[in-house]
């Protein structure tokens, strides 16, 4: 229901501001298959950050552009890619990091005929610990502090 304020105008409705609305997270069935190991979720370039502990493991992503990158992305290092591509035949660089260039981060592409069992199967990898997936970012870097105009004479301002 509507309602008039002081000013006469149409007020939106209550349950307008009831609460912010959720956005969809792409892939929620990766977050059920992780659920026993307590997984946060953090926004991170327009995909969904998982992390489980301090180490983040996956990010979700489904976007109109590029479609290609949409999917279940690994937090991975170059070193494990070999090591990994048996599991994840479909697996590969993604393209919005750099075109043609291999990256630590690798897609599972959502248009792969595989791209369910291959989300569960790297869920299955995290539950089990395996060092291949996961990394604990870096701390942010901080600005360096301002320096202080010189003013005339060699002296600084206090």
């Amino acid at each position: 229901m509507t309602k008039r304020s002081r000013s006469g105008r149409l007020a939106p409705a209550d349950e307008v501001f009831a609460g912010r609305k959720r956005k969809l997270v792409p892939h929620e069935f990766v977050l059920e298959a992780l659920a026993p190991l307590g997984p946060v979720t953090r926004p991170m370039f327009g995909c969904v950050a998982v992390y489980v502990g301090d180490r983040i493991v996956l990010a979700l992503r489904d976007k109109p552009a590029p479609e290609p990158d949409n999917g279940v992305w690994l937090a991975t290092t170059e070193e494990h890619h070999a090591a990994l591509r048996p599991e994840f035949p479909s697996m590969r660089s993604i393209e919005v990091l750099g075109r043609g260039e291999v990256t630590g981060w690798q897609v599972l592409p959502a248009d792969a005929p595989d791209f369910e069992e291959a989300a569960l199967r790297a869920c299955a990898l995290i539950r089990a610990g395996d060092p291949r997936i996961g990394k604990v970012p870096g701390e942010r870097r901080r600005r360096a502090p301002r320096r202080e105009a010189a003013r005339p004479g060699g002296q600084t301002k206090p």
